[in-house]
C-alpha cells in the first residue's frame, strides 16, 4: 500500500527549504511563485526560508568547527556531540526540530 500523495504545496515547501539549505544554484526561487499560487501565506514561506537557512548556516558553522579541530589536532570529545541538541532555535524563535 503506497502513502497518500503529499499536496502540491507542501513538496514546493520542502523544495524551496532543501534548495536553500543546500546552496543550490537555483535557490528554489521556482517555487516562491508556486507558493504564492497555492495560497500559502508570505509568513510561512518567510519562515521556511528562515528555517532553511539556520539550518545551512548551522551546519556550515559545525563543519568548519570540525575542520578546525581536525586542523590542530584536537580531538572533539564524544560526550560533547552525544549531549549537543539535534537543532537550535533561528534567530527570530523559529524551532526547526
Amino acid at each position: 500500500m503506497s502513502a497518500p500523495a503529499l499536496h502540491p504545496s507542501i513538496v514546493a515547501l520542502v523544495s524551496l527549504a532543501a534548495n536553500i539549505a543546500s546552496n543550490h544554484p537555483k535557490q528554489g526561487l521556482c517555487q516562491i511563485d508556486r507558493l504564492r499560487g497555492y495560497g500559502v501565506s508570505q509568513a510561512h514561506i518567510d519562515a521556511v526560508v528562515e528555517i532553511a537557512r539556520h539550518i545551512r548556516d548551522e551546519a556550515g558553522e559545525k563543519l568548519d568547527f570540525s575542520f578546525d579541530q581536525a586542523m590542530s589536532g584536537a580531538a572533539i570529545p564524544a560526550a560533547a556531540a552525544e549531549g549537543e541538541a539535534c537543532c537550535t532555535s533561528t534567530a527570530s524563535g523559529q524551532s526547526c526540530c
